[in-house]
């Protein structure tokens, strides 16, 4: 599977994105920094973000209180979603994520944790 994409851009931008305020860079809350990314929609302890890409469509999600990410496998109807193991996501998914938390000054590793 190629690098998942909506067009040209890898990410869903998603309506309602986080707007709280920045804290100074010392005590940046990575939450806050995932969801200045592309795409990351901040909700309470957890961010979330939409791929899709050669017909298929996953909802990510990054939950600090336990610091890990669960995979989504989103059906059809945008309506059910189940979760999927890490080893069946394609690797330009898993590589993107990765890169994203490491942008938000959280350890990379934790894509890879299972639970």
């Amino acid at each position: 599977m190629t690098e998942p994409s909506s067009g040209d851009d890898a990410r869903e931008s998603r309506d309602g994105a986080d707007t709280r305020e920045s804290p100074d860079a010392d005590d940046a809350d990575p939450l806050v920094e995932l969801g200045r990314l592309d795409g990351w929609q901040v909700e309470g302890y957890a961010a979330r973000v939409h791929y899709q890409g050669a017909g298929d469509h996953y909802s990510v999600e990054y939950y600090a209180p336990s610091d890990c990410v669960l995979y989504w496998k989103v059906k059809g109807d945008g309506e059910t979603a189940v979760p999927v193991g890490r080893e069946t996501v394609p690797d330009p998914l898993r590589t993107r994520i990765r890169e994203d938390l490491a942008d938000a000054g959280i350890d990379a590793a934790v894509e890879g944790r299972t639970l």
